[in-house]
């Protein structure tokens, strides 16, 4: 059978049309994950001096540990969507059903992909703590900003092409708990050969979403993100269903 690759039009039409009923409680998932992220990150930011060196590596240390139970998030944000786009009844409450399948494996899975985005932000971080003695001396630290203006380019372009690599590790897991975090991870890396052009575009495509977003000093990102979050799990079933191989 030939495969059927829905274009972005085609996979936004549709998230607008699963989404249509459900917008509430995609806004209130939403809602409710930036202010649990938000205050955690709050707190640690306020309790965690980050003008020395070894508050700078405490911060890491603990944004990491974070980032864990972001995984746990991820996971019940990608079963909630899928659930969307499915045509199921879905709640707020889905948003922790990461607590509930897997969990180990939702955080083994974020580790991961968390270590590979510090290891390509390794040059950054060092220069950082090598600017911070000398920051109230710029001049000390001039002959830094070239290495460390690349530094930020290579990190944010490594870590995007390891997002589109990784996109559709979460989704997966809801599909095929059998496997282990390994596996999963192979198998979104698997399914995003010759397909990471169309997520790239997928994404580009909502940079005026996400523009208004910011104008409108936030509140249009209550329509903007579930969206955006609808249209990529569109896109997840899409791609699972013309890639049985990759995918069993």
């Amino acid at each position: 059978m030939m495969q059927q690759f829905k274009s972005s039009a085609e996979l936004k039409a549709n998230a607008r049309e699963h989404l249509l009923g459900h917008y509430g409680t995609a806004i209130g998932a939403y809602l409710l994950l930036g202010v649990m992220i938000g205050a955690v990150s709050l707190i640690v930011s306020l309790i965690v001096d980050t003008n020395t060196i070894s508050g700078t590596l405490l911060y890491y240390a603990i944004m990491f540990l974070i980032s864990l139970l972001t995984g746990l998030f991820s996971s019940g944000s990608a079963y909630l969507y899928l659930k969307i786009v499915c045509g199921r009844p879905v709640s707020v409450g889905d948003l922790f059903y990461g607590f509930q399948l897997y969990p180990d494996k939702a955080i083994a899975i974020q580790a991961w992909i968390t270590l590979i985005t510090y290891a390509t932000n390794l040059p950054q971080i060092i220069l950082e703590l090598k600017i911070m003695p000398h920051i109230n001396h710029p001049d000390k630290v001039m002959h830094l900003l070239l290495p460390y203006s690349l530094a930020l380019i290579f990190s944010g372009v490594v870590s995007l092409v390891l997002s589109l690599y990784y996109a559709q590790t979460f989704y997966l897991l809801h599909d095929f708990p059998q496997y282990t975090a390994r596996e999963l991870l192979q198998k979104s890396r698997r399914l995003m050969v010759h397909h990471k052009g169309r997520l790239f575009y997928l994404y580009v495509s909502f940079l005026p979403l996400m523009l208004l977003g910011l104008l409108s000093f936030g509140l249009a990102l209550l329509w903007v993100v579930p969206y955006m979050a609808a249209t990529e799990a569109e896109f997840f079933l899409n791609l699972i269903r013309n890639n049985t191989e990759a995918a069993v």
